[in-house]
Order: structure tokens, then sequence, then C-alpha cells
């Protein structure tokens, strides 16, 4: 069965653009790149919006909830995408934030037919990961119509979960279908319909916003620092000594040598220079201040663990 999709705004045809495939490249680039300049301004106006879902997010997060994603296609991928380098950069368990792509993994590199019209196996993705009230699912779909996203929300509601909508078309079924919307008016892409574009950089921006900014609610980041991080490699291990270094003053050797007693955990390695600590005091001293490095700084400088 096919759905009417005329009337959306990301399906019209933009006139400037009938003509591309005989235009020089270089012509075509500065079409396309004036194109993506408006992206910004259209996220700018939906920011009352994007920050109210985030603080219901978080209010969920702090109690213990979930973060997912869910999306299909290129939605899909970029809620792939952002989901899994929540990890790396802010030291969140993989299950805290989850991106859920219709057709699965397969879906990831290469399309999967039919599976953005199945509702029922949205529905089910979210039964799967036992989705509760405590738990926020975003439903990420340019069209505003994905039938696998709909589904999807519909089971989130149903479970009590809090349920937000991110789509570029205005007064969208995923609107309606969403206790908070999210409507970021693109306009017609440079290749008809072509979503990847325009309603895809919005798209990135936006989960770009809730991911960053939630972990920032949730105190992942010490001031614009990412104090999380997994130093996984050579390159997250140097930027975890830097760091620490430059929160304590210390010069780069110490700073490693106390990230290597700690275990490579950047908070607890200021503790340990700032305060002359063993890792588990360290890390006790976290733990009894909410696991936020300023409070235990305060607490260990006042003498009040747990203040």
């Amino acid at each position: 069965m096919i759905e009417p999709l005329a009337d959306l705004s990301t399906e019209q045809s933009d006139p400037r653009y009938s003509e591309i495939d005989r235009l020089p490249t270089e012509q075509v680039a500065r079409l396309m790149n004036a194109a993506d300049a408006k992206v910004p301004a259209a996220v700018a106006v939906a920011i009352p919006h994007i920050s109210a879902a985030i603080d219901a997010i978080v209010a969920r997060m702090d109690q213990g909830g979930r973060l997912f994603y869910v999306g299909a296609g290129t939605s899909g991928r970029l809620a792939v995408l952002d989901a899994s380098e929540c990890p790396p950069t802010f030291g969140t368990d993989p299950e805290l934030v989850q991106g859920i792509i219709a057709g699965g993994e397969p879906a990831l590199t290469r399309s999967v037919e039919g599976a953005e019209d199945d509702d029922a196996a949205g529905a089910a993705a979210i039964a799967g990961k036992e989705v509760g009230p405590l738990d926020s699912v975003v439903g990420v779909s340019a069209s505003g119509r994905a039938p696998y996203v709909l589904g999807a929300l519909g089971e989130a509601a149903r479970r009590g979960a809090l349920t937000v909508g991110v789509s570029c078309n205005r007064d969208s079924a995923l609107s309606a279908a969403s206790e908070h919307r999210i409507e970021v008016i693109v306009g017609p892409e440079i290749v008809t319909g072509s979503t990847r574009l325009k309603a895809g950089t919005a798209t990135k921006l936006v989960l770009n916003m809730i991911s960053t900014i939630s972990m920032v609610r949730l105190g992942r980041t010490y001031g614009n620092s990412m104090i999380e991080v997994s130093a996984a490699n050579s390159k997250l291990a140097d930027r975890a000594a830097r760091m620490v270094g430059d929160i304590t003053g210390a010069g780069l050797d110490t700073a490693q040598a106390a990230l290597e007693a700690a275990g490579w955990q950047v908070k607890a390695a200021v503790l340990m220079i700032e305060h002359d600590l063993g890792a588990d005091d360290a890390r006790a001293l976290l733990q009894a201040n909410g696991d936020r490095l300023e409070a235990a700084r305060q607490a260990a400088s006042g003498g009040v663990v747990g203040a």
C-alpha cells in the first residue's frame, strides 16, 4: 500500500535545484553549502522544545532510567551513532543510552526492505528492551510518519515511558504520538526526498544536544571536560592525562601515574593528587558525594565527606 507523502515539506521538489545535473561541480557544491547553512537556524527555532525534552529525560535518568533512540534508515543510523558515542565520551554503561534501528544491525550498512513499515516490529523492539516508566524513548523520523517508529512510541507510551518525537515536518503523526514534539523544519532537499541531507544534518544536531546536555546535567562532565572519558586508546589516555594536569596543576608524569593507580578514572586521579589519597579512598569519597567531582573536592577540602 502506497501512502501519499506529497504534502510533506521534506518530499517537496525545490525548483532552484531542478538542473543540478547540468551544473558544474563547484556550483552544485555551493548550492548544497548554502542549503546546509540554513539548518542551524531551523534547529534554533526548536530549542525551547529540545530543552524541555532534555529536562524531562534527565529527570528520569537521574532516577535510574535509560534513554532509547528509535529510527529507520538514516534516522536510525544517526540514532545508533549518537548512542554508541556515549560510553567512550561520557563513560556510560552501554545500556544507559541505546539506539534501535528498524531492521536491526544489518540495516546499519544496507537497506532492509520493508523494515520501516513494520509498526509491530517497532513495538516488539520496545517490549524486548523491557522499557518502563523511568525510561525515555525518542522517536526519530524525518517524515514524522515511519510506522516502525510510531509503533515503538505507542508501545513506550503504553508502558509509561517518556516519549519524544524528532521530525522535520509540522504536525506529524510522530508529534501527535509524543509528549514532547521537536519539529525542525528544513524544507525541501537539494535532491528531492533525500532526507539524509538537510534533515539528516538537523537530526544529528538535535541528537547531539539531547545526549550531550543530558550528560552535562547528570554531572558526567567537569566544566567542559570529558571527566568520564574512557581511556580506551592512546589518544584518549593522553587526553585524560592532560585533563588531570589541567585540573590539578600537576605535571603529565604525575597525572599519568595517578591515572594508572586509579585504573584510568580521571575523577579519582584528581582527588588522589589534590588530597594525597589512595585510589580506594578517592573512589569512596566520590561515592559519598554522588560521584560528582566538585562535590567530592569541596567535601575533602572542608573535611566533611558526603556533605
